[in-house]
């Protein structure tokens, strides 16, 4: 196939290719054609001949449109000489009267190339346009559909290529397509519809002349329509009227001509919607008139072409006239025509309420939308006046009669739905509608719940929750102001179901409100409900509004959740058990009592009180204890009894029967949320009655479930078609206005009540068959087959659904509960059940057929059922020749395959292909072939590998068809490409390889993709999409971006819902992995205006599917994290933009269509109902941006921010960034302005974002210095914006969640150290002052608006606000890397936290409290206070919880804080609450010192992964700061085992957190617990020796661990505890210290390593822990522990005592060293109980140190410091570790190598080393070394004579060396001191330098000279006899000292008059600048 990418087609290779592979061979070389053609003028005549020649051959639809555009390409590229000719040849083949079906596809061929030819040359064909275009008209008379519709798609193209030129033909053209309008194929009616839009650009007449006539044939054409037929009818419709309103070719229109007003337009389009497609021209009287219901689908139709044409007309428009638009559609609802019954009537409101959403909703920008909510309540209270006066009059005559109260209730509902929805879209942006009285829309609302209407009622309280939860500030003043009217109208009935459906409607949007109620409103409303029912009884004429609107509200109250519910749980099962008879015999004797009103009341007293069981069970599920199911179940087993009453229906009336149907359907909903268990004993009554449900037993209607098409697969609706769902509506279940909407609805649509009986029954049946014996299994399943054999007809097809539904239900149940189908009786029955189905005439039955099987085989799960199913179907279909049975027997392959997977049905696998694909190939049926190919994807999908061997195969096959398959059988297309997807997910990553037979399927895949993106219907479109980015996942190099990226770009625009979602999901995927790549192709070829990511904004302010939405988001967040930090400036103006967008509507021209919606309901016109209308074409005006998409903005500026902190340090350095490229820093005014103005917005979700952006940029910005003023930070100008953004934030109105997130943003301004000044601060700090004066105000505040829970967790927050300020001091004490600046600036920030401490104090431990008591297990919750907390009320426990975890760390170092800083001694040890005066913390006792501590450790025990890092570091800080205090460590050491317990939880917390700053609190608190048990052990010991007479006593008992043992004991030691934590720490430091951990033996040495700063920190805090453990030891146990502790001792010396180049030591060497210390100088080595093996410890690790590896090259161990370490046991050891005499030559040869070292460095520390040493009390050691070393320390310094010292180490170990020598003389006997002076008074006089040579020599030799010369002057003295002897032995050593001493003298001399003269004082006069000023100011 390689040989077709040519620009001539190879007809060599063509003729070698078998003809089933020439049609892909042709294809391919057109497709590379289409992407090379440039300049082919030199084989241009060759080109088209080929390419005519190919038109001749029968190409296929794919083929031929590509043939068609490549040669209209030809001559566009290259000459026109011969187009002619060739258009006369295509014109002839046009006009063959060869009608032969082989002839027919180059026929359409030659069509498509004339249209071709025509849309790209034009004018340039102008003069024979007139011929072709009667061709093609006279063509089409005779021509089938495929012709017809190939005919009206190539007019439309010539048309579009001629413009204005073709006016002479378009009268004629209009006639044919007008005709073609109304065809009976789809097709052609699509093609027409589009040829007609076209036509309309130019063709005045059609929106003047003929506009009525247009408008007549688009009903008609509506009429029996599919989806793509209404999309491009009421396209033509719209935009034609559109036109016609608003003409651009006003200067073409004659004088005399008529502009149509827009009130003639809009009447056009409602008599449409009122009459349809016949007759709508005449009287305008008849359309008031009563008569039959027009088509659906021309209401429908018309329904789109409205929202056509206000979108044509664009948002301005529409805002302008939007008082004229909204009056004309509501009056439409109000015509009889429009609600002859009372679904047509529903389903009338659906369409007006969609027009409304879809032009409001969607056109208009959030302030344009706020005027038409006003608009569209001064409508609502204009129809309320109208009723109202009507209702009232007097006048009998004038009264508003019943229909037209029933206008206006619909009326009422349609502008109550959208007003509801402009609401909840606006969220608190819609605060000014409601805030401004003079709108009076509250009022308005809460009248319209006395409206006559239910339906108009209960529209107005779903308006009300959709404004409650958009506004939450305005949920309890309408709780209020309804129970007050419920109160004041207690009277009327109408008022008493208003009002009291509000207050349910409220009390459910409580669930969308995260912010909540008071719970004194769940006592409220439990006493409102319990008033209603109790006074039901006392008026007949408001019993039944009474009892109805008790329950309403009851079950209203269960939806608040267990926690407001359970403090009424008895009062609610007393009730429920008085509602239902207390027995059967009971209940026998009701049956005979009362008339058909008492039934009546009673019946609905019943079902509310079943339904407010069904919401407890629902939301309340924590209480359903045993004990409370017990008593549940009394009244539910008495509503088993009573489901069938016939008898009373008989005696009363058949009006009863609505009411019992209630009864049944609120039964079986509470029984499908309980265990089947629970009654199981009434399964036989239950199932029955179920069963009689469904299969229509005693309902005379045909009614069907609705529940079939989520009972099938989502993969099935290509199957099941359009399915016409019932309209639902309010009115139809009012329970449902406190349960949440459906996911995708605005407003909940309950089913009509026999539909929703029989869903609910369908439902439960499938919840308890399982649980069934198999015998009654066995029962239904035959009766069920006896039912369907009894129905005839219609009937028949409902019963039959309904059973298929309820099998699935059972058989899924069963599957849930891996129960078996049961014995082989049951199977046979189930198995003829559906078997007969499968050839039932209806597809929906054959699709649930096949269903039904699949799960069947399922649930069996035997090998010999799956064989024996799948052969009875390869049987059949072997013979079978009707479609109706092939259909059905290959679905049922393809389930059984499905569900039982590859391997159940593998050996299957062979059969099923080769029947399948035959089936595929039947060309006389597109549905044989649509059953076909989806049943093979159903096997390819789930055969996976085992299908590789059919791959090829079934991939030329869908290839084969794709090229063949006429455009117009969408459904096969769409089978076609999910078996491409399911191919390419069985290829996988093979696709990535380069055999050639992968290269062939790769290849194959792309051509079949691109036949799939060049298809006009959206379905395969996205198809094609999906299969794309399957293919881009498993071979993304074989995805050309730069063709699929633009086109990915323009569907973007698209009308189709699933189009969009495709495109954005396969962005989404190609943005993860090459944004820079997607960024770089949706740039220029798509031709946007905006960038891609500014597109995708943009369709955040108009999608309304939340899956896109989310998708549009991922896309966006994958862009920004690949490109933000390079295209900085980019991101930071697109949020920017976003956030500052001002305009309010949409100015555009471009017509849309509604969204299709999604991929399960694709031809099904209900779901245009889910979506809003408008899509913006490129080049379009844009909605402003609305809160959503600001809020999603400031995130992404927030992630931005975050990015840059991870990247380059330059982002956060204003120097780096001046001098560089683009980086945060320089934007950070932008940054704040964007911050500012969006917390300071009035929508509050954006205030709370545009804080934490604030907040975040504190953080990130606090330490950035301000270059241009040192000293200062580049925040310190923007505090005035700071104050300014935080300070609405503490106003009385503004929510707790916005204030609770302002005082975060507090705490940190304050302590960034951003503003010095405590005076600047004092501004923000008044903030906090004024929000911990609401805290002291308590929870008594009169008028909350939300709940306790959002009370508390405002109040926390300040807390936790001042804790963090106060925290600060903290910080200073544990961090040593705070400067001295901030030291002082942290200081003196408590001068503004001192003066609230007294009331803080309380508050803090208050809140600690409630968090201790609130974190308790279960088992201790009778331990928690009957009243509450401090902070939080009994009913809010569960929600307070949250808000404490959130805060109580700051707290908990905040109170710790105060008691160390106030002293336990000194501190009011009684915390109360200053509002009650509760004690809440008594720190006097135990409990309140263990309960803070506690509450740390018990964090500390499990912390969560997800609990931010800082909760630790708090925690840490606090319980360093409690026992940094004496107190708590004398309570602490007293009790071993805490500490024991404290340190295990902080070796826990050690080995989880990998993070330096909580190991460095780790060890701190480590160290506290030490140095508790070190003071505790001192202390004992203090008191022992003191004891009386202990010094007599023989033996003194041992105080420490280990006592006179020596045993630690694990798990209560704490010196075990302690070592265990050091040692963890070292080893992840140093893991050569346990060579277990790096895989080796542990001999040889390890080379020393550097560590960071954090890691030497950390060792050093290990090692002075360990140094200090053997002082709580006894020394016995300190015995027992020495070893461990010196080995880790001795490993940390050896693995970090390495010197580097800058001859510096790490930091834990002196810690090291000093540790060795301790332990070798320690009183233990006296003790005689210890002292032989204390010694012999020490002697081993002195033989370690010996053993450490000699000096040698840079980077290993430093002699210097293993010379200290020997140089600590010779000096500080006892003596008899010295003993040894190998270990004591051994230390004296390291010495000795040291001063015969050439590292000066090694020669000054030994010289250092050895002053002491010499010094040693013992004399004979000291003498010993003096003998050993004197001797080479004088050859030594002898030998340094001839060189001078280079450096200053060499320097220093001279001098060091000379000062030896002259300590020895010092230590010398008087005769023996001459000798030594001999020794050194020449070694020092040869270093003394003569004056000029003084002057000239290198710093080093002079300060040599100097030091020389002053040790000379010293040592004179002091020895006088013996320096005059040596002196006058040698004249010119004399010489050199006098010479030496006057060059000193002169030398001080000239300095004192240097001096001197340096103090005169200096002249007076002007000094000259150092900085000359460029302007001279002399004579200003």
């Amino acid at each position: 196939m390689e040989l077709a990418h040519s620009l001539l087609l190879n007809e060599e290779a063509l003729t070698q290719v078998t003809d089933s592979k020439k049609p892909v061979f042709v294809f391919k070389w057109l497709r590379f054609l289409d992407k090379i053609l440039a300049d082919v003028r030199e084989k241009q005549k060759r080109l088209v001949e080929q390419l005519t020649n190919l038109l001749l051959d029968a190409p296929g639809p794919p083929t031929r449109r590509l043939l068609a555009r490549n040669m209209a390409a030809i001559y566009t590229v290259g000459d026109t000489f011969t187009v002619f000719q060739t258009l006369d040849r295509c014109n002839d083949i046009i006009r063959s009267k060869d009608d032969s079906p082989s002839f027919l596809p180059t026929k359409l061929a030659a069509v498509a190339c004339v249209g071709a030819l025509y849309e790209n040359l034009g004018r340039m064909l102008g003069s024979t346009f007139a011929d072709t275009v009667n061709n093609l008209l006279k063509a089409v008379k005779n021509a089938e559909s495929q012709g017809r519709s190939e005919i009206m798609l190539s007019l439309e193209k010539v048309l579009a290529g001629l413009g204005g030129a073709a006016a002479s033909c378009h009268r004629d053209i209009y006639k044919i397509a007008r005709s073609c309008l109304s065809d009976r194929s789809m097709a052609v009616r699509c093609a027409a519809a589009k040829c007609l839009l076209e036509l309309q650009k130019e063709a005045v007449f059609l929106w003047t002349t003929e506009l009525e006539n247009v408008a007549t044939v688009c009903f008609k054409a509506l009429e029996g329509s599919t989806y793509d037929v209404r999309v491009a009818v009421s396209q033509l419709l719209g935009t034609v009227l559109a036109t016609a309103v608003g003409p651009k070719q006003a200067a073409v229109m004659r004088p005399n001509m008529r502009r149509v007003s827009v009130d003639e337009a809009l009447e056009l389009l409602a008599l449409g919607f009122l009459r349809g497609g016949s007759g709508f021209l005449r009287s305008g009287g008849d359309m008031l008139k009563g008569g039959t219901t027009i088509n659906r689908d021309v209401r429908v139709g018309v329904t789109q072409a409205y929202v056509v044409f206000v979108s044509t007309l664009g948002g301005t428009w529409l805002e302008r006239h939007f008082p004229q638009f909204l009056s004309h559609v509501l009056e439409l609802v109000a015509q009889p025509r429009a609600a002859p019954t009372h679904v047509e009537a529903v389903y009338s409101r659906r369409c007006v309420s969609f027009v409304l959403h879809a032009t409001a909703g969607a056109l208009l920008g959030e302030k344009a939308q706020v005027a038409a909510a006003l608009e569209i309540c001064h409508a609502i209270g204009k129809q309320m006046k109208a009723v109202d006066a009507a209702v009232s009059d007097s006048n009998t005559e004038a009264r508003v009669g019943t229909t037209d109260v029933s206008a206006s209730q619909h009326v009422l509902v349609c502008a109550l739905r959208e007003l509801g929805c402009l609401l909840h879209s606006l969220s608190t942006s819609a605060a000014p509608l409601v805030q401004d009285p003079h709108n009076g829309v509250l009022e308005t609302l809460l009248s319209i719940l006395v409206h006559p209407s239910a339906s108009a009622r209960l529209a107005a309280t779903w308006c009300l929750r959709s404004l409650a939860v958009a506004l939450p500030a305005q949920l309890v003043p309408l709780l209020s102001s309804c129970s007050e009217r419920l109160d004041t109208l207690r009277a009327s009935p109408d008022a008493v179901t208003g009002f009291s459906c509000a207050i349910a409607a409220l009390l459910g949007g409580v669930q969308q409100c995260p912010l909540g109620i008071p719970h004194t409103w769940g006592k409220k409303v439990m006493s409102i409900a319990e008033d209603l029912l109790r006074t039901a009884s006392q008026s007949s004429r408001l019993s039944q509004q009474r009892t109805q609107a008790g329950w309403l509200l009851l079950g209203a109250l269960m939806t608040l959740g267990p926690m407001v519910v359970r403090y009424h749980l008895p009062k609610m099962l007393l009730l429920w058990r008085n509602v239902f008879p207390r027995s059967p015999k009971e209940l026998e004797s009701e049956r005979s009592r009362g008339d058909a009103f008492t039934w009546q009341v009673t019946l609905e007293g019943r079902a509310g009180a079943l339904c407010a069981m069904r919401s407890f069970v629902a939301h309340c599920r924590e209480l359903l204890t045993e004990d409370v199911m017990r008593r549940l179940m009394i009244p539910i087993e008495c509503a088993l009894l009573m489901m069938t009453m016939p008898a009373v229906i008989k005696m009363h009336g058949n009006h009863l029967k609505a009411s019992v149907a209630m009864v049944r359907l609120r039964l079986y909903d509470i029984l499908a949320l309980l265990p089947p268990s629970t009654y199981e004993g009434s399964f036989n009554s239950l199932l029955r009655e179920l069963v009689a449900e469904f299969t229509l037993t005693d309902n005379p209607s045909n009614t069907t479930t609705s529940l079939l098409r989520s009972f099938c697969h989502y993969d099935d609706s290509v199957l099941l078609g359009s399915l016409m769902s019932c309209s639902g509506a309010l009115e139809h279940d009012p329970s449902s206005i406190y349960l949440r909407a459906p996911e995708g609805e605005a407003v909940p649509g309950p089913l009509p009540l026999g539909v929703a009986v029989i869903d609910a029954s369908v439902a439960l049946f499938g919840v308890v068959f399982p649980h069934v014996s198999f015998k009654h299994r066995l029962q239904m399943l035959e009766h069920f087959a006896e039912c369907i054999k009894q129905a005839k007809g219609s009937r028949q097809q409902a019963v039959q659904l309904n059973i298929f539904t309820a099998v699935l239900s059972a058989l899924k149940g069963l599957a849930e509960n891996k129960s078996p189908m049961g014995p082989e009786e049951v199977r046979r029955a189930a198995l003829a059940l559906v078997l007969v189905a499968l050839d039932h005439s209806s597809p929906l039955v054959r699709c649930a057929a096949g269903e039904a099987l699949g799960r069947m085989a399922q649930a069996v799960d035997e090998s010999a059922f799956i064989t024996r199913m799948a052969q009875t179907s390869f049987d059949k279909l072997k013979v079978a020749r009707d479609v109706v049975s092939r259909t059905g027997h290959s679905l049922a392959l393809g389930c059984l395959h499905r569900y039982v997977g590859g391997i159940g049905c593998g050996h299957h696998v062979k059969t099923s292909v080769s029947i399948l694909l035959a089936l595929a190939q039947d060309s006389t049926s597109p549905e044989v072939q649509t059953w076909a190919l989806h049943s093979l994807a159903l096997i390819v999908d789930s055969s996976g590998p085992m299908y590789r061997a059919y791959v090829e195969a079934t991939l030329s096959l869908s290839l084969s068809l794709l090229l063949t398959v006429p455009p117009s059988h969408m459904e096969v297309h769409q089978c076609l490409g999910r078996c491409l997807a399911s191919l390419i997910t069985t290829l996988g990553p093979e696709l990535q390889g380069v055999s050639g037979l992968i290269s062939a399927a790769r290849a194959s895949c792309q051509d079949a993709c691109a036949i799939l993106q060049a298809h006009t219907g959206a379905l395969v479109r996205a198809q094609a999409i999906a299969c794309l980015q399957q293919l881009h996942m498993f071979a993304p190099r074989h995805v050309n971006l730069a063709g699929l990226v633009p086109e990915l770009c323009a569907h973007l625009y698209s009308s189709h819902l699933l189009l969009r979602r495709a495109a954005v999901a396969c962005l989404r995927q190609l943005a993860q992995r090459e944004a820079a790549e997607v960024c770089e192709h949706a740039a220029a070829p798509s031709g946007m205006e905006n960038s891609l990511e500014g597109v995708l904004f943009s369709m955040l302010d108009r999608e309304t599917d939340r899956k896109l939405c989310l998708d549009i988001r991922d896309t966006i967040g994958h862009m920004l994290s690949s490109l933000a930090v390079d295209k900085l400036a980019h991101w930071l103006y697109l949020c920017k933009e976003v956030l500052t967008a001002s305009t309010g509507v949409v100015s555009s021209n471009v017509p849309t269509q509604p969204d299709e919606g999604d991929k399960s309901e694709v031809t099904d016109d209900d779901t245009m109902f889910a979506v809003s209308g408008r899509r913006d074409e490129r080049g379009s005006a844009i909605i402003a941006p609305r809160w959503a998409t600001r809020v999603f903005a400031v995130e992404c500026l927030c992630r931005v921010v975050a990015l840059c902190a991870q990247g380059d340090p330059a982002h956060f350095d204003p120097v780096l960034a001046k001098e560089r490229l683009d980086f945060l820093v320089l934007h950070l005014p932008e940054l704040i302005r964007m911050a500012f103005m969006a917390a300071t917005d009035q929508s509050e979700q954006l205030r709370a974002a545009g804080l934490h952006a604030l907040q975040d940029i504190i953080l990130r910005f606090a330490t950035v210095p301000e270059p241009d003023f040192p000293g200062h930070l580049l925040l310190e100008q923007y505090q005035a914006n700071v104050g300014a953004a935080l300070r609405p934030a503490f106003s009385s109105d503004t929510p707790p969640d916005i204030t609770a997130k302002a005082c975060q943003v507090c705490s940190a301004w304050i302590g960034s150290g951003v503003v010095s000044d405590l005076g600047d601060l004092r501004r923000v700090h008044q903030l906090l002052v004024s929000a911990l004066a609401r805290v002291n105000a308590g929870r008594a505040t009169p008028g909350r608006l939300y709940s306790d829970g959002s009370d508390t967790m405002q109040r926390l927050a300040v807390l936790a606000a001042w804790a963090r300020v106060s925290n600060l001091q903290g910080c200073v004490c544990v961090c040593v890397c705070v400067c001295v600046c901030m030291r002082f600036f942290f200081c003196s920030l408590l001068s503004l936290v001192v003066p609230e401490v007294p009331r803080l104090s309380g508050l803090w431990l208050a809140a600690l409290r409630d968090h201790a008591l609130l974190t308790l297990p279960l088992e201790f919750a009778s331990q928690l206070p009957s009243e509450g907390g401090a902070f939080y009320s009994p009913e809010t426990m569960e929600a307070a919880r949250v808000h404490y975890r959130s805060c109580w760390a700051p707290l908990l170092h905040a109170a710790a804080l105060w008691l160390h800083t106030a002293g336990f001694d000194n501190t009011d040890t009684k915390s109360t609450n200053g509002s009650t005066g509760r004690v809440i913390l008594d720190l006097s006792d135990l409990r309140g010192i263990f309960c803070l501590a506690g509450i740390g450790v018990e964090f500390l025990c499990s912390p969560r992964v997800q609990e931010p890092i800082d909760c630790v570091v708090e925690c840490l800080q606090a319980l360093y700061t409690l026992l940094n205090s004496p107190w708590p460590r004398v309570k602490l050491g007293a009790d071993q085992l805490l500490g024991v317990e404290l340190l295990s939880v902080l070796h826990r917390l050690l080995l989880t957190r990998d993070i330096p700053r909580v190991h460095f609190l780790i060890l701190a608190v480590t160290r506290q617990a030490v140095r508790a048990a070190q003071e505790h052990v001192s202390e004992k010991r203090r008191s022992t020796e003191e004891d009386d007479g202990a010094a007599e006593k023989e033996s003194v008992p041992e105080v420490g661990e280990g006592e006179e043992t020596g045993i630690l004991e694990p798990g209560s030691s704490l010196c075990l505890a302690a070592m265990e934590l050091c040692l963890c720490v070292l080893v992840r430091q140093l893991p050569q210290l346990n060579p277990k951990l790096l895989g080796t033996s542990g001999k040889g040495p390890r080379p020393p390593q550097q560590l960071p700063s954090s890691g030497a920190q950390l060792v050093c805090q290990a090692v002075d822990i360990l140094a200090v453990l053997s002082s709580l030891c006894s020394p016995a146990g300190a015995v027992s522990m020495l070893p461990t502790v010196l080995f880790l001792i001795t490993g940390v010396l050896q693995g970090t005592a390495m010197r580097f180049a800058d001859s510096s030591l790490l930091t834990p060497v002196p810690k090291t060293l000093q540790a060795l210390r301790v332990l070798v100088s320690s009183t233990l080595g006296q003790n005689p109980k210890s002292c032989v093996q204390w010694s012999h410890f020490l002697r081993s690790s002195l033989a370690t140190i010996l053993d450490f590896p000699t000096p040698g090259h840079c980077g290993v161990l430093d002699e210097g410091c293993i010379l200290t370490a020997l140089a600590i046991f010779l000096r500080s050891a006892p003596l008899d570790v010295l003993a040894v005499t190998s270990l004591r030559d051994r230390c004296m040869d390291r010495f000795r190598a040291a001063l015969d070292s050439n590292e000066p460095h090694v020669q000054l520390r030994c010289c250092q080393l050895l002053h002491s040493l010499f010094q040693h009390p013992e004399r004979a050691l000291a003498a010993a070394y003096i003998q050993s070393l004197a001797p080479r320390l004088v050859r030594r310094l002898q030998a340094t004579e001839a060189s001078t010292p280079d450096g200053q180490v060499q320097l220093q170990s001279v001098q060091e060396g000379l000062r030896l020598l002259e300590l020895l003389v010092s230590l010398a006997e008087e005769q023996n001191r001459v000798q030594l002076l001999a020794l050194l008074v020449p070694l020092l006089i040869r270093n003394l330098l003569d004056e000029d040579s003084l002057i000239s020599t290198t710093m080093p030799c002079r300060a040599l000279h100097h030091f020389a010369l002053d040790t000379l002057m010293r040592i004179g003295p002091l020895h006088p006899a013996a320096f005059k002897t040596i002196m006058s032995t040698s004249q010119p050593l004399k010489a050199r000292l006098e010479a030496a001493i006057r060059t000193r003298q002169n030398s001080t001399k000239n300095q004192n008059t240097t001096f001197s003269t340096a103090a005169q004082p200096r002249p007076i006069g002007p000094v000259k600048p150092t900085i000359e000023l460029k302007t001279s100011f002399g004579n200003f």
